[in-house]
């Protein structure tokens, strides 16, 4: 399954997200997923890609122009997928995916879980989204999306394409009960 991973490019955030995000890179290279990711050598998303790839994974990278130009690209990109910038990254991210997951990140991140929920509810396509919730990062969001709800903001309920997962069984567990 081609997993993509949505997170941030910060080098100076907790430890607890890097263990966690190293563990999750283990158990997709060992059940041999790929992991489709943003090329970038910073934060998560270095993380994420070593641990998949030094697990027996295979990764692609997509990379906007001026991740490459920059000399940011990850040295574990097994496939380079090369665009003009983050719009591009976007579209290609969700095409060349199964399944998104969202783990701790900024504005970035926050974009690209918006722009794949906001496609899903008009029915451009059927990919969930999973939140990996560690150490509740994503609680307030949560409490958001519930907020907007209850105001009828939200086409649908949200949960239907936005799932949240505690652990790597949850995010196993959603992944498989999409699949």
């Amino acid at each position: 399954m081609n997993i993509a991973i949505f997170c941030s490019a910060n080098s100076d955030i907790p430890a607890e997200y890097f263990e966690k995000t190293r563990e999750l890179g283990e158990w997709m290279g060992r059940q041999g997923h790929t992991l489709v990711f943003g090329g970038c050598n910073m934060g998560l998303m270095e993380c994420i890609a070593e641990s998949v790839h030094n697990h027996g994974g295979k990764t692609i990278g997509i990379i906007p122009s001026i991740i490459e130009k920059g000399g940011k690209t990850s040295r574990f990109v097994d496939e380079a997928v090369y665009c003009e910038n983050l719009s591009d990254r976007k579209d290609l991210l969700l095409s060349h995916s199964d399944v998104m997951i969202a783990l701790p990140g900024g504005i970035g991140t926050l974009d690209e879980v918006f722009t794949v929920a906001a496609a899903h509810t008009i029915g451009y396509h059927q990919k969930r989204i999973i939140l990996y919730n560690m150490g509740g990062f994503w609680n307030s969001l949560i409490a958001c999306l519930n907020d907007l709800s209850r105001r009828g903001m939200m086409r649908g309920n949200w949960q239907d394409y936005i799932q949240v997962a505690e652990s790597i069984k949850e995010v196993e567990a959603r992944i498989f009960s999409i699949y």
